[in-house]
């Protein structure tokens, strides 16, 4: 056999490896008509807490992230607000992210996005990561698209970040040796000691947890798993954390922002 013949197969059989691998990284383990938000899989007083406009807990994190939307802050002394308006134009601007940023080209979540805007064009100083402010503002933000369905994109450079999710998601860690499909995936509705285990969906975030009571971002909550299944947690930030809230965002396509959520 030549080398022109041999390269041509070669080649070839890389395009089909690609091919596969492709579609593979995004085949949807559960269907889209059977997602079920982490609500379901909540008790009835929690259900009832956040269906309760008064007493959810996270309305107080909703209020501070208002103020701080309209309030001119850094050497620009501008506001959130003034460039963007007021809070209620962000509506569908969350259930798009994570997303591509266009001019670092890196996948940024929302609470990335709201950090680089508070430096570069308010020019004040950083809000770091599960601070109080930051989580507020998110929420903020995401309560403006309350109901709307998830739909991140997973197109162009997106979708790299999509495939390395999924097999974040899908690969064993820790000394437990368990990946975030077992119990998400595969028991999703079976008790893990007293607590139905949910579909790991991200549509409530950044929600207030009753455990830590407290509003939680997403990250915080997948640092979490890692430290469940004993494995080593990524350092604040870190791209693998970003590509996970991708691949979850697109595999809870099409459910509803609920904002603010409580879970237990």
């Amino acid at each position: 056999m030549s080398f022109a013949v041999c390269r041509s197969l070669l080649v070839g059989f890389g395009m089909a490896l690609t091919l596969v691998f492709s579609l593979h990284a995004q085949q949807r383990v559960i269907a889209l008509d059977k997602l079920q938000s982490g609500l379901q899989f909540s008790g009835a007083e929690v259900q009832s807490l956040q269906a309760d406009e008064f007493a959810n807990p996270g309305n107080i994190a909703l209020d501070n992230g208002n103020k701080l939307w309209s309030k001119p802050d850094g050497n620009s002394n501008k506001s959130c607000q003034s460039c963007h308006g007021e809070i209620g134009r962000m509506k569908g601007v969350s259930v798009l992210y994570p997303a591509i940023d266009k001019t670092t080209g890196k996948l940024f979540n929302l609470e990335d996005r709201i950090r680089n805007c508070r430096v570069k064009h308010q020019k004040a100083s950083d809000w770091v990561f599960e601070s109080d402010e930051l989580l507020a503002v998110s929420l903020a933000v995401t309560t403006s698209s309350r109901g709307l369905p998830l739909q991140a994109s997973i197109d162009g450079a997106a979708k790299t970040h999509l495939e390395n999710g999924q097999r974040l998601f899908m690969t064993r860690q820790g000394q437990m040796n368990l990946a975030c499909t077992h119990c998400h995936d595969q028991r999703y509705g079976q008790k893990l000691f007293t607590d139905p285990l949910s579909q790991g969906q991200a549509n409530g975030y950044p929600l207030y947890r009753i455990d830590w009571q407290r509003l939680a971002s997403l990250e915080r909550r997948l640092r979490f798993c890692y430290t469940g299944v004993k494995a080593e947690i990524p350092p604040w930030g870190h791209s693998d954390m970003r590509d996970i809230s991708l691949y979850l965002m697109w595999r809870g396509q099409g459910l509803p922002v609920e904002a603010p959520a409580v879970r237990k």
